[in-house]
């Protein structure tokens, strides 16, 4: 449909002699005062104002936005770009691929199944950290990466031959979110629409909850389920509700001994107490100039943490200045100013701008922190760090006897090596320390001042404890650059951070196997052992399944672990060791002055490293282009394949959808508490062979050696949906103390324990639907669509819970699942359901007219004939969503949008 531009808003922006056609915010009564992010999205509206689905109507809601409403005005946004990584991204393909035979079956051109908006992948989550301490550590771990995701990257490798605007990153680049902030954001895109040059607003929506770190440079942009991803890439809008915006004021300087991470761990914990879940943040004041590049990134990073939609900074010199950094063109460059200030995006202090809330944090508060043991937002000031661990500790060990007489619960090993080396080790021990993830990788003052503290530790003679797994992942290239330009790389690697391959490792799951000795004294004695990363995420079971306590800390604080080899551990009043004259060695002596810090960035870093960086970076080693890549628009599928299979969600798909049906004698698959998250879910991590997915694997000739991991698997449905609901630590209220996959099958007399996946076929054959039963937060953590996918195909049809996390609730409708909220205040407990009744839904058909019921009734019959009855509140929260839901799923909807054009 054509632009109707109601506004007269269509405009010309001359820059050097180059004519760029720009739609004018000013034509917009009301746009002066918006906040920036609400002004890219105005923008967006102007330029794809259709009359239809984007009308005047919604460019004035917009213009006339009321920062005290609570969102009730619905509008289309449609990003400029799709950002992917492997992960969640190979999924996205294998559906596309999909789409095209499908399409083809009812009768469409299976060429049509394109990505109308450019769509860029980087491969960074399938790396492990195999091996490690040693400098052919990276070498080694890539080779056997290649071993393990040769099918997933010749798949890869034909997508990016068969659909137009795909362009894929290969292995060993770097982490998507770097990536993105380095080389791929445009800050303001350039297309040719009609023949004429046209600019606008970079913007994107991405396949992993961290896209948000693109906010750092004034870019919008959040993560998506992978469903909604791809129907991005298909040229449909995302629909959503004008948000509430947050406005962060920033304040003072970071203090000496505190970094950029213990700046975004306090700024995380402030919004999740704050709630900004469904809303943007947007920071301002003066003390925004004052704040690098690198640290907005951190900040815009950790979105997802504090809960918030997006976490924005405007345009300014600090901008441009990365900009001319990363090696950006000057024509880039002098368009992105000339843009800002001619939209009135550019960052203006001195601009009164209205906010729907107001937060402010004086950075020279900061103190230096970590998270943990299992939340982000848990923060533990570094202070209180083992005061906390000794209260938290109760949790994790059963026996909490304290047999070395040490003040907490002690159960002291000796380990001894192959070498003949030993050791004691006991509960707290730190058996992971990882400097990892796009957070603070991408952050030069925090990966200097750790490669400083290592050089100062091993001048005093001090080194990593031997049971320490360490590593180095940096999110690109340019890191090791300025590592040997600044000649600190030999210190890392003597206190054995050697960096193991360039990707998200450790903070995906993929911290690889303990060493075996150390793996056996922790199982044998059920030691709670704790990785330190400095990441963002640290939930339950998700860095190693050895590891039951997970710390966020920043790159010279998991060194600092490393050195002290426990988590109980003081660095006030501990000496790290002793120096060569036998003086005590304490955190203060060795600690990284930030004027030496920012000496170095200054003269380590320049454009050049980054122009080096990313020369060919969709061309791939000699190992990508060895590849061999199949041909042809639709992809042959290989049957024996256990990654990439053809998935069941279109089979037997009619033209037009069936109408929605009430669901009736539903039983409960699982029963859930709080904060219940999307690893809980769908972990990524490894599993094991007496598993379903295990099981699976072995029954197709696949050894134990060879299984990778969940995530790396999700181009195969069989394994994903065994592996839902099957993460190590999730627990399931319907069965007592029991942690894991499992649950009880009603099918079954008395109803005994089994695996989730099991009764899920079970109940399938029976014919009977299914329902979960959660509490606050559901679905929190990363956009993981297989959470989503899994359980539809488990055969769940509804979701209850006290409340969802936004991503995972669309998602839920993007596969055809009911989200229901019980009704304010009321809770399962409240309402007194064990999960043992049968449930029957009433009043959803009601969507079938065209409307959506805001509740439905809830019917819930107990073995002894007791009847609870609730009105539960409809998760669908606008028309959209609904005709998904009416379709049975976003990708139906899509499909059908697609033949019906043909």
């Amino acid at each position: 449909m054509s632009n109707v531009d109601s506004f007269g808003a269509k405009g010309v922006l001359d820059v050097n002699g180059t004519e760029y056609e720009i739609y004018r915010l000013n034509k917009v009564e009301g746009s002066d005062s918006l906040p920036y992010s609400l002004k890219v999205l105005l923008e967006n509206l102007l330029r794809t104002e259709d009359g239809a689905n984007i009308t005047k109507d919604h460019v004035n809601a917009l213009g006339q936005w009321d920062p005290s409403a609570q969102p009730n005005v619905e509008i289309q946004f449609t990003p400029a770009r799709v950002l992917m990584q492997d992960f969640t991204g190979v999924p996205c393909v294998v559906d596309l691929a999909t789409m095209r035979e499908a399409v083809e079956d009812l009768g469409g051109d299976a060429t049509r199944v394109n990505p109308l908006a450019p769509a860029e992948m980087v491969i960074d989550h399938s790396v492990q950290i195999d091996t490690f301490g040693f400098e052919g550590a990276i070498e080694r771990n890539m080779e056997i990466e290649y071993q393990r995701n040769g099918e997933r990257y010749q798949f890869l490798r034909w997508g990016q031959t068969a659909f137009d605007d795909f362009k894929v990153v290969p292995p060993g680049t770097g982490i998507v979110h770097q990536v993105n902030i380095e080389y791929l954001a445009r800050t303001v895109m350039t297309r040719e629409v009609n023949g004429v040059l046209r600019a606008y607003p970079d913007s994107c929506v991405g396949t992993d909850s961290h896209t948000t770190m693109v906010n750092g440079m004034g870019v919008l942009g959040w993560g998506v389920g992978g469903i909604e991803a791809e129907a991005a890439m298909l040229g449909q809008p995302v629909s959503m509700l004008i948000p509430r915006v947050v406005g962060f004021k920033l304040a003072g300087s970071i203090p000496a001994g505190a970094t950029a991470t213990d700046v975004v761990l306090t700024i995380t914990e402030m919004l999740r107490k704050h709630g900004v879940v469904g809303k943007f943040v947007e920071f301002y004041g003066e003390g925004v100039a004052e704040v690098p590049l690198a640290n907005r990134a951190t900040i815009g990073n950790m979105s997802p943490e504090f809960g918030s939609t997006a976490a924005m900074f405007p345009i300014d010199d600090v901008t441009l200045d990365y900009l001319r950094l990363t090696g950006r063109s000057q024509e880039n460059i002098d368009l992105v100013e000339a843009y800002a200030k001619e939209q009135g995006m550019w960052h203006d202090p001195s601009r009164e701008i209205r906010f729907s809330e107001y937060l402010e944090l004086d950075l020279s508060t900061v103190v230096p922190s970590i998270a943990g043991p299992k939340r982000p937002q848990d923060r533990i000031e570094l202070s209180s760090a083992k005061e906390q661990f000794r209260k938290d500790i109760h949790n994790y060990v059963s026996d909490a006897t304290d047999r070395q007489g040490v003040g907490r619960p002690s159960t002291a090993v000796e380990v001894t090596r192959e070498n003949g080396e030993k050791f004691t080790i006991d509960h707290g021990l730190v058996s992971i320390a990882s400097i990892t993830s796009c957070t603070n990788t991408s952050n030069p003052s925090v990966m200097l001042a750790a490669a400083v503290l290592a050089r100062n530790a091993a001048n005093k003679g001090l080194k990593s404890k031997p049971w320490v797994k360490t590593s180095v992942a940096p999110g690109s290239k340019v890191v090791t650059e300025y590592y040997e330009k600044s000649g600190l790389l030999p210190y890392l690697e003597k206190l054995g951070f050697f960096v193991v391959g360039y990707g998200c490792t450790t903070c995906i799951g993929n911290s690889g196997p303990l060493d075996a000795e150390i793996s056996e004294a922790i199982n044998a004695n059920d030691l709670a052992a704790t990785a330190v990363l400095s990441g963002n995420r640290n939930f339950e079971g998700r860095i190693n399944p050895d590891v039951k306590m997970n710390y966020l800390a920043s790159p010279p604080l998991v060194i600092a672990y490393a050195l002290a080899g426990t988590m109980d551990f003081d660095f006030e009043t501990d000496a790290l060791g002793v120096d060569a004259d036998g003086n005590e060695v304490f955190l203060k002596d060795i600690w990284p002055s930030p004027t030496e810090v920012q000496q170095i960035i200054d003269s380590s870093i320049d454009e050049g490293m980054f122009a080096k960086g990313y020369e060919g970076v969709f061309d791939g080693d000699d190992r990508w282009r060895a590849l061999e890549t199949p041909e042809g628009s639709t992809f042959e599928w290989a049957e024996d394949s256990t990654y990439v299979r053809k998935p069941p969600y279109f089979e037997g798909m009619t033209k037009t959808p069936e109408p929605v049906s009430d669901i009736e004698g539903a039983r409960v698959l699982l029963k859930l508490g709080d904060s219940v998250t999307t690893d809980h879910i769908s972990p990524a991590g490894s599993f094991k062979s007496d598993t379903p997915a295990g099981r699976y694997l072995i029954e197709n000739g696949v050894d134990r050696k060879d299984f990778n991991s969940y995530g790396s698997r999700r181009g195969n449905h069989e394994v994903m949906i065994r592996g839902t609901f099957a993460n190590i630590r999730i627990k399931n209220q319907l069965l007592d103390g029991v942690e894991g996959g499992f649950t009880r099958d009603f099918t079954q007399d008395g109803a005994p324990q089994s695996f989730v996946y099991d009764a899920a076929e079970n109940y399938k054959a029976a014919g009977t639907p299914l329902v979960v039963l959660g509490g606050k937060e559901y679905g929190s953590g990363s956009s993981r669509d297989w959470a989503a996918k899994g359980t539809a195909l488990l055969g769940v049809k509804a979701v209850i819970t006290e409340s969802f996390e936004r991503i995972h609730r669309s998602n839920l409708i993007g596969m055809g699942v009911l989200p229901l909220q019980f009704p304010e205040g009321e809770s399962a407990d409240s309402l007194g359901l064990s999960g043992t009744e049968v449930f029957s839904i009433s009043g959803v058909t009601e969507l079938n007219n065209g409307s959506t019921p805001k509740t439905v009734k809830v019917t819930a019959t107990a073995e002894d004939g007791k009847v609870t009855e609730f009105d539960a509140v409809v998760r669908i929260d606008t028309p959209g969503e609904a005709d998904y839901y009416r379709n049975g799923g976003i990708l139906q909807y899509v499909l059908r949008q697609i033949a019906a054009a043909n």
